[in-house]
């Protein structure tokens, strides 16, 4: 479509999925808003897909501190820019994949902003469904990853490896040369080993601290990437070696003093909101290069996205999906059909 033809498209108002305030239930509604304005380097994206993420559903509960309600949900968006200031990059008509800011209105709406440097251009042969699978998730694994210093020969333990950041994970860690341990359901063995798990345990075994032990030996593990949290992460402090290190995708628990002497534990925080709450412009240009190594790699074949579970943009479908995310037991990634090219 002609540049002048996809301006003279833009309506004046759009549809969006809306959190009219926090609710236990994760009820959302549909409301229709002005298009955004958008002026210097934003973007303004007509939105295609948008990934759901256990995070989306966590703050639908508990509410966000930055938010005013009603809130447009949604942060992994995939779309097509279609207004754009003269010279900025990327020009209208490229698709484009990004992570929006946390503390601005979300992505799950026809229409969206968002800064031109925080974007990544998604190659022509990779399909917008497929990208809309990477962002939150696999951004989250690589972070993980650069602040474990992972590096060849190290073994890790990766928790819930069939979840999308954990079937990231294995794969950009089995890249680095690391051995890698990971928890899964039984029935999700399979699916690890495949995407390059060297061991894998369930996580239901009320062995397991044992098992893990007896296959590791005694010197523990180089590196945990932890996303499950509680008590789960302090058990994994244990299992790692002296001075080694963890990084953590959820709020950390309350440590025995006793535990951190002994272990002595390298501790890192994974947080992507971060990158806009701390107005840290390098941070927010760095998700933009992880996304184009996400994107590389599906274009090249060298990483395997998760299944894709589609939902319909409609409060009632969207407000069964974010639920799903929390109660779990689903292997795949759920994206959100908004405007499909």
């Amino acid at each position: 479509m002609p540049h002048t033809d996809i301006l003279s498209t833009i309506p004046a108002s759009m549809r969006a999925i809306v959190l009219l305030e926090p609710n236990e239930q994760i009820s959302v509604s549909e409301l229709e808003l002005p298009v955004p304005e958008i002026s210097g380097n934003e973007l303004l994206i007509k939105v295609e897909y948008v990934g759901l993420n256990p995070v989306d559903a966590q703050f639908a509960k508990q509410g966000f501190c930055k938010w005013d309600y009603p809130h447009t949900l949604g942060l992994d968006a995939v779309g097509v820019v279609v207004k754009a200031e003269k010279g900025v990059f990327p020009c209208v008509g490229a698709r484009v994949m990004f992570h929006g800011n946390v503390g601005e209105q979300g992505v799950l709406s026809d229409y969206v902003k968002v800064p031109n440097f925080a974007v990544s251009v998604i190659p022509d042969d990779v399909n917008s469904l497929h990208a809309a699978t990477l962002p939150c998730a696999g951004m989250s694994a690589l972070v993980a990853l650069d602040k474990l210093q992972l590096a060849e020969g190290d073994s890790i333990l990766i928790e819930a490896g069939a979840g999308a950041v954990g079937q990231f994970a294995i794969q950009f860690a089995k890249q680095r040369g690391a051995t890698v341990f990971t928890t899964a359901s039984k029935r999700n063995h399979k699916l690890v080993k495949q995407l390059g798990a060297d061991v894998v345990f369930d996580y239901t075994d009320t062995k397991l601290v044992d098992k893990i032990r007896r296959e590791l030996g005694p010197q523990g593990f180089d590196a945990v990437l932890d996303s499950i949290g509680g008590e789960t992460t302090i058990r994994n402090v244990e299992l790692m070696r002296f001075c080694g290190r963890i990084a953590c995708l959820n709020p950390l628990p309350k440590f025995e003093q006793e535990l951190m002497y002994r272990r002595a534990p390298n501790i890192g925080i994974v947080s992507l909101g971060g990158a806009w709450l701390a107005n840290s412009l390098c941070a927010q240009q760095r998700m933009s290069f992880m996304g184009n190594l996400l994107l590389e790699s599906t274009a090249n074949n060298s990483l395997v996205i998760p299944d894709i579970l589609l939902v319909d943009f409609d409060a009632q479908s969207i407000s069964a999906a974010l639920n799903k995310q929390l109660a779990g037991g689903f292997t795949g990634k759920q994206v959100v059909q908004v405007n499909p090219m």
